[in-house]
């Protein structure tokens, strides 16, 4: 938010023209800086910037910057072209304009993240929390307060454990942990393992203060952005939002997936006829890859890309994970599979309904019987379209084991427990940093 109130300022007053905000030189200028404010937040986060591993190490920083200028430099100039904005007289060509406005919308990225990067490390972004019933579990490896955790979005102000609780006579009479004392120590979450259990009136009075009560479970899960597979209940399912979409949701989320597919078909055609003819060149065999995969509901569905690999990659006919440097992708399917050019075709199943644009990686069906026998939940993703890209993604690695599949579960489920449209663009925006530094290719 901060970034583009600053930025929509400075681009607005690069960009006024001379005869007055009121004018249509100023609106215009207005709707210019409007439009890249809100391009410039979305390089941003498209290059990592809006991750603060991505902006609190000095190479991240440079190079995070760096490819934010490269993306919005084109964004700036299709916006000066249909605004035709002079930027007050001072520029005689678009050129000089797109200059100036990327050095402008790149410039406060960098300005913003030195400025958030020196208060972080003050604490105050920081939020202090008190764990109930902590001992031995694990909120014990949050950190401390203190200036060595100043950077962490959550520290432990307040432990109680077990045998305090139990010679105080239960939370209730517990010292500390009235709203007053809570307050005073900055306090304004508490985490305990079964929040349920503790008295209604002091959860009241917590709730009516604005201190909220999480349990353990549910606040290790919201910072770390997955699931403990072994605290999912059976019944999980039924309060997850993936699996409960209202009809309005589903439409939405289907108009989502149409538009953003339709955009991307359309936008690298050229790019996927080059990757086609360059196929065809490179090795014998189709340009295509169809290939089963698990649909929603167990549903097996052909999954359609460019091919990347040589058409005896199976002859022995038994699927095979796929391994760094993998001997059986050709040349140029290396380059494809390491810009992710070979997934675009998935369009056409997510334009006919097989997949989403955004949801769990659609696995083999050799792969699920043998992952569902080793994994508990694992058959659980299936509650859900897959999709191009998801949480799991932006988050872990390629997977080519059962170990990888684990850790990649623990993504998806917590994409299923908390899938929305804002999540979905949080994702989508977050790919294209995953394309942009090859993160996870094989």
């Amino acid at each position: 938010m901060a970034e583009a109130v600053v930025c929509f300022a400075v681009i607005y007053l690069l960009s006024a023209s001379t005869s007055g905000p009121g004018s249509p030189g100023g609106l215009q200028a207005a709707g210019l800086a409007a439009i890249l404010a809100v391009s410039t937040g979305l390089a941003a986060a498209a290059t990592g910037m809006h991750s603060p591993n991505g902006w609190r190490r000095a190479r991240g920083l440079l190079t995070g910057t760096l490819l934010t200028a490269i993306l919005l430099a084109p964004l700036a100039w299709a916006a000066v072209e249909f605004l035709r904005v002079d930027l007050g007289g001072r520029a005689t060509s678009p050129a000089v304009a797109v200059v100036l406005l990327s050095a402008a919308g790149t410039g406060v990225v960098l300005l913003t993240r030195l400025l958030f990067l020196g208060v972080a490390r003050t604490g105050l972004f920081t939020q202090r929390v008190a764990v109930l019933d902590g001992s031995g579990n694990a909120l014990m490896k949050l950190p401390p307060a203190g200036p060595t955790a100043a950077e962490e979005p959550f520290r432990v102000a307040l432990r109680i454990s077990n045998e305090a609780l139990a010679e105080a006579g239960g939370a209730a009479a517990m010292p500390g942990l009235s709203v007053a004392q809570l307050r005073s120590r900055g306090i304004r979450w508490v985490v305990a393992p079964e929040p349920e259990t503790l008295p209604a009136t002091l959860r009241e009075n917590w709730s009516q203060a604005g201190i909220r009560l999480v349990g353990e479970v549910e606040f290790l899960e919201r910072l770390s952005g997955r699931v403990d597979l072994e605290a999912l209940e059976p019944d999980w399912l039924e309060t997850a939002r993936g699996a409960r979409m209202r009809p309005s949701e589903a439409f939405v989320g289907r108009a989502f997936d149409v538009t953003v597919s339709l955009a991307l078909l359309l936008l690298t055609l050229p790019l996927t006829a080059l990757a086609a003819l360059a196929i065809r060149i490179d090795s014998p065999g189709p340009i295509f890859y169809r290939q089963a995969r698990v649909g929603q509901g167990g549903k097996i569905i052909l999954l359609t890309k460019l091919r990347s690999m040589r058409v005896d990659a199976e002859a022995g006919g038994a699927p095979q994970w796929a391994t760094r440097r993998d001997p059986r992708v050709t040349r140029v399917g290396r380059f494809l599979r390491l810009t992710r050019i070979d997934e675009i075709p998935q369009v056409l199943n997510v334009l006919k309904g097989d997949m989403a644009f955004i949801g769990p990686r659609p696995e083999r069906p050799a792969f699920v019987e043998q992952l569902s026998l080793a994994i508990p939940h694992y058959a659980d993703r299936a509650v859900v379209k897959p999709g191009i890209t998801g949480w799991a993604q932006v988050n872990f690695p390629y997977g080519a084991s059962v170990d990888d599949a684990r850790q990649k579960l623990t993504y998806d489920l917590y994409y299923v427990r908390r899938r929305s449209l804002f999540l979905d663009l949080l994702i989508l925006v977050a790919t294209v940093r995953v394309i942009l530094f090859q993160e996870g290719s094989r």
